[in-house]
């Protein structure tokens, strides 16, 4: 199947963004910065181009202003391919007045925006999710398994699966039932596949494993539809079970990296993952690169630094300080003398006429970035935060809520939100 005239992809943007606030404050979900350079929607929209489908449509709702920019700044197609990336928000009409109301409305209502493109499938993708993989493969699956519905799946020792859909499916892969976020342990036991499946998977280690949902669909294009005309608001909740028995559902099992960047603690992780020699998702894969906005930022500049494990994006100046495990964005600045320990830090949208680290702020605001003689550890610190000189801030032995100057604790991680301003001499 040619994927470019035949596949149209749909990126869910996502609600509120409750659980990743308060990086989610002042943006939504796709949006929030990731790995130094990157934002989460590039992940789900490199991985299309690289998989010949460059017809998408993102649909989103909140904090769009940021999103819109990035989109409209990063992704130009040229104007023989036909492909593109269009930002459907919520709108009124005369059927609705009212935010979407699930994953499946959100869809519903955007299905007269996408019968303009000629099609046969639809690709539906979560936009909060860090993975590699080529949607080709579950298209080709697909066709050979004459699917309505092929629904990708990641195999999780029964232990690990708390907060996933699970579903059971046949030999051939046919799933049967589809159980959203089961909690009995009995229940879980039942999904378990079976042993010639579990045979097969290259991450068995004994335990048994069931089929987790990653989120990501394959339909029919009249399929979909159909299974649209009615108020169901959810696809795992709803439409996925109503088809059950009624159309030809399949799984497409996949055993690469896949991580849910749904909260503020798998954010942080993620994150600092990626300072590992080996990390669990690779940036430097030549075949199939991650796409993101061209900025033109001169090489980072360290000096005199001690440095163990770091991933450093484009722009930076990091004077005379030490940094263990830590993710450093775009243009941030760290002034000397600075200890930063498991630390991700966003950087900045611009750089201040005076970049000299080894200023002293005599009064007023600190300058965008970290001050001289600060530690900083188990954090997160937004875009445009400024952090004052002599500063301390550690979110051990303190409990999740909201600190002086705006400063979050969440799921035990220190979040500095974008923006903020810590004076001199504070400690946390």
């Amino acid at each position: 199947m040619n994927t470019q005239k035949n596949v149209l992809a749909v990126i869910m943007g996502g609600g509120r963004g409750t659980r990743l606030y308060p990086l989610t404050m002042e943006r939504c979900k796709p949006a929030v910065p990731l790995a130094g350079k990157y934002r989460l929607v590039d992940i789900p929209i490199s991985n299309c181009i690289n998989s010949d489908i460059n017809r998408i449509f993102l649909l989103t709702q909140f904090h769009t202003a940021s999103l819109h920019r990035h989109i409209q700044s990063t992704f130009h197609f040229d104007p023989f391919g036909g492909g593109f990336v269009d930002i459907l928000s919520a709108e009124q009409t005369e059927k609705s007045a009212d935010w979407y109301q699930g994953t499946a409305d959100a869809v519903r209502r955007n299905l007269q925006h996408f019968r303009s493109f000629p099609h046969e499938l639809v690709l539906i993708l979560s936009g909060d999710q860090l993975y590699r993989m080529d949607f080709r493969k579950i298209i080709e699956d697909h066709i050979r398994n004459n699917a309505d519905v092929s629904i990708a799946a990641i195999p999780f020792p029964a232990s690990k699966v708390e907060g996933l859909g699970l579903m059971r499916v046949q030999d051939d892969l046919a799933i049967t039932e589809f159980v959203e976020k089961p909690t009995d342990p009995k229940v879980i036991a039942g999904l378990a596949v079976s042993e010639k499946i579990e045979k097969t998977l290259h991450s068995s280690t004994g335990e048994k494993h069931c089929l987790a949902s990653m989120g990501i669909y394959v339909f029919n294009r009249k399929v979909l539809a159909d299974a649209l005309d009615n108020k169901m608001t959810d696809f795992g909740k709803e439409v996925i079970p109503s088809l059950l028995g009624n159309k030809r559902l399949f799984a497409h099992i996949f055993e690469g990296y896949w991580e849910d960047i749904g909260t503020v603690r798998a954010f942080f992780e993620a994150n600092l993952a990626l300072t590992q020699p080996l990390p669990p998702f690779n940036f430097f894969e030549p075949k199939s690169p991650i796409y993101t906005q061209d900025r033109y930022l001169p090489a980072s500049k360290l000096n005199k630094c001690a440095i163990d494990y770091a991933f450093i994006g484009d722009g930076c100046i990091v004077e005379d300080s030490a940094l263990n495990r830590c993710v450093l964005g775009i243009r941030s600045v760290i002034r000397q003398g600075c200890v930063l320990n498991d630390v991700v830090m966003m950087g900045a949208d611009f750089y201040e006429d005076d970049l000299t680290c080894t200023s002293n702020e005599d009064a007023g605001t600190p300058h965008i970035g970290v001050g001289r003689n600060s530690k900083i550890s188990h954090a997160i610190i937004d875009k445009n935060a400024r952090i004052g000189d002599d500063v301390s801030l550690s979110p051990e032995g303190k409990n999740d809520g909201t600190y002086d100057h705006g400063i979050v604790i969440r799921d035990g991680v220190l979040c500095a939100p974008k923006g903020v301003v810590v004076p001199n001499g504070y400690v946390l």
